[in-house]
Parts: structure tokens; C-alpha cells; sequence
């Protein structure tokens, strides 16, 4: 038996952004174990704390979609720490705990809202003319101010709409988006008007999860974070909606300070029990 909390990540309303299932203690797991629970529980992430292997890290996390591990992902990040505070976890730095994860050491920062700092893009750049083209067509649009890969791991592309309308009114070919090679993970963001309370509206299509598409997405809103704002479509600071179309209301907030972006969000601990592994 392993302790287990499912946490509520990007909303201070429980069932209004995006859950992640975290497993503790969970050093004694194999890997086909993790898939296989990961699988059971079909959500976009599960997560599993284990201990550190590094020095620095308060704790190793192993994150995996019902398909496969990523070696990062967001708001698994926070939602795990939530939970990891939750069960008395004591961090290093009074700051906020220090996650291990597949791309390094991620710094999360404690406080009303949890935040990360995003990590490095380990792909970043345009987005060839003949791959946006099938990316555009599967999402069903021609209309793209700019597109460029904003990839930490998960494999994102991100296409920017001329406002959010544009980007709410998308009906994907999910199809055709999970059987192209070109990436694993297409993020689509526009600008809504000035004086509401979010500043761009995100949506996230994963169709290799199942769901075809993520409620709230840490990663995407990482990456995001830094093109926004590095190719001026974006303020150093804002706040991104996602997860209107599925019936959520995530907030993301992405903030650029002393050089880095973090990425933010309340955390609702919606579940805690035990897992039977």
C-alpha cells in the first residue's frame, strides 16, 4: 500500500482545473508498475515521488501519461509538490522544495500559489513552412500570426490565433493530429481583449493521451511563457486561461522575473488515501 493524493492544479475550485494522481513513497515501483497504474488511472499525468538521487533535490519525480514518461511536465510539477507538503515534506530551501526530474533540478517556489521555474526548451525556434502546414490543417485553421516549437519535453509546438475567439472556435481533426510524427504535443494561445481577467486563451491537443485534449498544461504554459514575451506578444507578466471549451477554469499565471519565468497556479488536494501496489 502507497500513500496517494489527487490533486486539483491551476484552480482554487476543486474539479475546475486539471487533476494529477501522485503516488508516494514510491521507490519499490517498477516501471511497468507505474505505467501500468498510470494507464488505470487515464489522466493526462500520475506522478510518483521517490527519493532524491542527486544532491540538491528534496525529492525525484517520475511523471507518466497513459502512453508513455515525459521527462517534465507542469502541472504535474506543482500538483506533486502540493502533495508532497501535504504529507509533511520539509524543504532544503525555506524558499520551496527542489524537484529531480528527467531534465534536471526544477525549483518550485512556496506561497499562497505554488510556482515553477520553467526549465530550459530543449527544442525552440520556427516551425518549418510544410510541418505547420499539416499541423494547421489538422487543427482546422489558416489563420496564424506565428508558430514556433516551444518544446521542455513534452514535444510542443505552439501556433498563436489572431484572439481568442479564434482559438475557442477550433475544432480539431484529432485524427490526423495523432497520426502525423511531426510532434507529440500542438499548443494553440490568442489574445482575448484588454480589462478581463486573463490576458490569452490557451488550448493544449494531446491526442496520444486519449482525452485528445489537456484541461491545463504547465509545459505548454512554460514555453509559452518564454516565446510570448521574448517575440512581443506578450507582457512580462499575464495570465493565461485554459480549459474553457472542456467546461474548466484554469488560470495560469506566468510571471518573468530576474531573468527566469515561473509558472504559478493554485492547487486543491482533492483525494488522499492509499493506492493498492
Amino acid at each position: 500500500m502507497h500513500p496517494f493524493r489527487q490533486v486539483d492544479v491551476f484552480t482554487d475550485e476543486l474539479t475546475a482545473g486539471n487533476p494529477v494522481a501522485v503516488v508516494h513513497d514510491a521507490d519499490d515501483l517498477s516501471d511497468a508498475q507505474m505505467a501500468a497504474l498510470a494507464s488505470w488511472t487515464n489522466l493526462s499525468e500520475t506522478t510518483f515521488l521517490l527519493r532524491p538521487t542527486v544532491p540538491g533535490a528534496d525529492y525525484r519525480l517520475r511523471i507518466f501519461t497513459p502512453a508513455r514518461e515525459l521527462p517534465f511536465a507542469g502541472h504535474p510539477t506543482l500538483g506533486s509538490a502540493r502533495a508532497w507538503l501535504a504529507a509533511g515534506g520539509v524543504p532544503a530551501d525555506v524558499a520551496g522544495p527542489v524537484q529531480e526530474c528527467g531534465v534536471g533540478l526544477v525549483r518550485v517556489r512556496a506561497g499562497d500559489q505554488l510556482a515553477f521555474a520553467a526549465p530550459p526548451l530543449v527544442r525552440s525556434g520556427p516551425v518549418d513552412p510544410a510541418d505547420l502546414a499539416v499541423i494547421t490543417a489538422g487543427l482546422g485553421t489558416t489563420d496564424v500570426v506565428d508558430a514556433a516549437w516551444v518544446d521542455n519535453g513534452p514535444g510542443w509546438v505552439a501556433v498563436l490565433l489572431p484572439d481568442a475567439a479564434s482559438v475557442l472556435g477550433l475544432r480539431p481533426d484529432l485524427s490526423a493530429l495523432a497520426a502525423r510524427e511531426l510532434t507529440r504535443a500542438v499548443g494553440v494561445v490568442g489574445p482575448h481583449p484588454d480589462g478581463g481577467d486573463a490576458a490569452v486563451e490557451v488550448r493544449a491537443f494531446v491526442p496520444e493521451t486519449g482525452a485528445g485534449e489537456d484541461p491545463v498544461t504547465g509545459s505548454l504554459n512554460a514555453g509559452l511563457g518564454m516565446w510570448l514575451v521574448e517575440a512581443g506578444h506578450a507582457p512580462p507578466s499575464y495570465v493565461a486561461a485554459q480549459g474553457t471549451v472542456l467546461g474548466r477554469r484554469g488560470r495560469v499565471f506566468v510571471e518573468h522575473a530576474d531573468g527566469e519565468v515561473w509558472v504559478g497556479g493554485d492547487t486543491v488536494v482533492g483525494v488522499v488515501g492509499t493506492v493498492a501496489l
